[in-house]
């Protein structure tokens, strides 16, 4: 199983659109991805058209019990309308997760932990993120093979890039396994000045760990959340699918080398 989580500590960069849009294309492709919404917000889980006023069960569930059962671990998982695709919601109370469990021992490795009892059922995980670094950020980042970093091609965005590589050298000094993260260039306009050299900027900074490509601005994105559809089935033959595609090939590529090691 693999395990991929889409983290910024900077919002409106296309966290939820690279989660939503990902999973859609592994799932075409026959994989069992598993996607977990860790955000108190809500998007990714609201983009599938779920309430969660009406759930019985959600991520928040998950953390408050220490010896969780398999069948209560599975009342959290949710089937979607979408071959391949199932979601663990999210849910407001994860707010308060910081309080509540900010002195618990092993509190950064609950999901990483309930993730493995997964292991045989899925082949993809693809974790959502908050914009900010606290207990489930860290959870998140604990349990990901490879940390995928959306940032917008523009100035303010590239300054909060800066940040989770700060939050990544930190959290590497805890963690015995190196932390593999790739830099994704998103919502880019070559028409603009400012995309063309935040670009520049982001590839020259990072040459080791930005992706050579972009995601560029697509009107069809928002189109297929207002349908709550992944962009890839919602409509394949568009410019951000393709670009999606792109980097799907190439994050997969990545993992073949890194199995190899």
């Amino acid at each position: 199983m693999i395990t991929w989580t889409v983290a910024n500590q900077k919002g409106g960069v296309g966290k939820t659109t690279t989660v939503i849009t990902l999973a859609g294309l592994l799932a075409q492709q026959g994989k069992r991805v598993l996607l977990v919404d860790t955000d108190p917000h809500a998007s990714l889980t609201a983009y599938l058209g779920f309430d969660v006023d009406t759930l019985h069960g959600s991520l928040y569930e998950l953390f408050q019990k220490p010896n969780l059962s398999d069948s209560e671990l599975r009342k959290s998982i949710y089937a979607t309308d979408f071959e391949n695709l199932s979601l663990i919601p999210s849910s407001m109370a994860l707010a308060t997760l910081d309080k509540a469990l900010g002195s618990r021992e092993g509190m950064g490795l609950i999901l990483k932990r309930l993730i493995e009892r997964l292991k045989d059922e899925y082949d993809y995980v693809l974790i959502d993120c908050p914009p900010v670094l606290g207990v489930m950020m860290v959870n998140a980042l604990a349990a990901s093979q490879r940390v995928l970093v959306p940032v917008q091609t523009e100035f303010l965005a590239l300054k909060g890039l800066e940040r989770m590589v700060k939050t990544f050298h930190i959290m590497q000094r805890s963690c015995p396994d190196p932390l593999r993260y790739t830099v994704v260039p998103t919502m880019y306009d070559k028409r603009t000045r400012a995309s063309l050299t935040s670009l520049k900027s982001l590839l020259d900074q990072h040459p080791l760990h930005a992706w050579n490509s972009v995601i560029p601005i697509d009107t069809k994105f928002r189109d297929a959340s207002l349908k709550h559809m992944p962009p890839s089935f919602y409509l394949r033959k568009c410019r951000g699918v393709f670009a999606y595609e792109t980097l799907l090939n190439y994050l997969q590529r990545l993992n073949d080398k890194a199995g190899m090691l």
